[in-house]
Order: C-alpha cells, then structure tokens, then sequence
C-alpha cells in the first residue's frame, strides 16, 4: 500500500513501490490528464508537479511521492480554468493537444520559480516535445500569463 497526497487529497492505493507513479495516477486514480508519451523522461507529456517541481512521472517510482504533494492538471485550478489554460486557448497553441496537459504543468512550474520569464528562461524550462510544433505559441501564452490577468482575453472570460 501506498498513501499519496494527490490535488489536496489523500489516496490509499494498493500498488508496487516502484511502480512509475504516471500509472498510479492513471490506471489507479484516473486522472487522464497526465498521457504517456516516451516512458523515458524525455518528451514531458506525463509532467506533474510533486512539492511544485516539475517532474516527469512516468520515471517517479510511487513510493517517491510518499509524504508529498502531487499536483496533475486536474488539480492545478480550483474550480475552473488555470490561468495557463486560458492563455493555452487565446494563443490557440493546442493542435492535436496530446503534449498540452504536460507543457501547461512545466509552464505553471516555471512561473512560479520565475513569475516574469525570458526567452531564454522558458526555453530552458519548457524542454516538453510538441510534435506539431507549437513552440512560438507556447512562450507567447507564457508571456501572457506572466505580463498578468489584463493581458488576458480569455483569461477575463474565464475569471482567471
């Protein structure tokens, strides 16, 4: 058995140790959000935030996030839209949308380490791959977000 404190709530799930937490979160809790995408820490589609860091879930055996606090895109916003998402949206920066959960997450963790990011900022924090190549969209919706609410359209609309 393993105890996970997960979006704010604690989780009793009967699984192996090491199993990847990526298959916890998925299979045991369903959460959908996070996606397997490499299974290798390299493409960042199962990035979730464990004491605010983003981390790549489908490396993180389970039992690492014992006595954590694991955040997926589910719990990012409290009853409603993130920020990010909204910006997500106004940017039009989702095409197929399989790597977006991931990159909203590397992006929150990255905005709150470094509220007003630079290029090269984001470059460096934003290592998620996006195979249609949204990338310019990306760090316009994160240059959004960090230029604050007003900059916002859609974040307006969704209160955010």
């Amino acid at each position: 058995m393993v105890k996970l404190n997960v979006n704010g709530k604690m989780h009793q799930v009967d699984v192996e140790p090491d199993m990847p937490l990526l298959w916890v979160l998925r299979d045991h809790l369903g959460l959908l959000g996070v996606k397997y995408g490499c299974g290798v820490a390299l493409c960042g589609a199962c990035t979730i935030h464990v004491d605010g860091a983003a981390v790549r879930s489908c490396v993180m055996p389970a039992s690492a996030a014992v006595g954590k606090q694991v955040v997926t895109i589910e719990g990012l916003a409290e009853g409603g839209v993130h920020r990010l998402q909204a910006a997500w949206i106004e940017h039009e920066v989702p095409q197929c949308g399989y790597c977006q959960t991931g990159m909203i997450m590397s992006a929150a963790a990255l905005l709150t380490e470094k509220p007003k990011p630079s290029d090269a900022d984001i470059d460096k924090a934003m290592t998620n791959l996006c195979r249609c190549g949204t990338y310019t969209r990306v760090r316009e919706a994160i240059h959004a977000v960090a230029a604050g609410p007003a900059s916002s359209a859609a974040a307006k609309k969704v209160g955010g």
